[in-house]
């Protein structure tokens, strides 16, 4: 039996669905990190109080805001970016660079262990997600595109942190 032609409204449904989809998949964030068991720990209820609704979905349900919405993108004063579940410093603003991507991007992270990574395999790509090390908040992903030495760009939400003025 020959296949069915595909019609103007089976495509355009197809296609809304598939949309839907990855809007779902955006929101609902990447890689499946166990959040409990770090340094600093809360109930569900507890981080909600805490962060509010949008930063919650950032850092605990690893959500992305949506590009180019941070103030931290274009923040250029001296300081530091700490997390915004736990204060715990994580990238000094002289290595925070404009990547023209739409969100904060930094060289490197402030010290050794601050970060950990898990692999992220959401909306068809691999990649690598970073979460604070203390409390587990969902940050953002590393990518192998950044700037000499190093070559990488620390690619984070700025709901994920706060910026003290140094």
């Amino acid at each position: 039996m020959p296949a069915a032609p595909i019609t103007r409204r089976l495509f355009l449904g197809t296609a809304a669905a598939g949309c839907a989809g990855a809007a779902y998949a955006l929101a609902a964030g990447g890689a499946r990190v166990d959040r409990s068991g770090f340094p600093v720990s809360k109930s569900e209820a507890a981080w909600r109080r805490q962060l509010g609704p949008e930063r919650f979905r950032i850092l605990r349900k690893a959500g992305t805001e949506r590009a180019f919405s941070s103030p931290l993108n274009a923040e250029k004063r001296r300081g530091t970016y700490h997390c915004a579940g736990c204060n715990q410093p994580l990238f000094a603003s002289s290595a925070k660079y404009d990547s023209g991507t739409g969100w904060p991007a930094f060289k490197a992270p402030i010290a050794r262990g601050r970060i950990g990574y898990a692999r992220d395999t959401s909306l068809g790509m691999i990649r690598t997600e970073e979460h604070c090390a203390r409390c587990g908040g969902h940050l953002g992903h590393v990518f192998d595109d950044g700037p000499p030495p190093l070559g990488k760009r620390h690619c984070i939400n700025g709901l994920a942190l706060r910026f003290r003025p140094a």
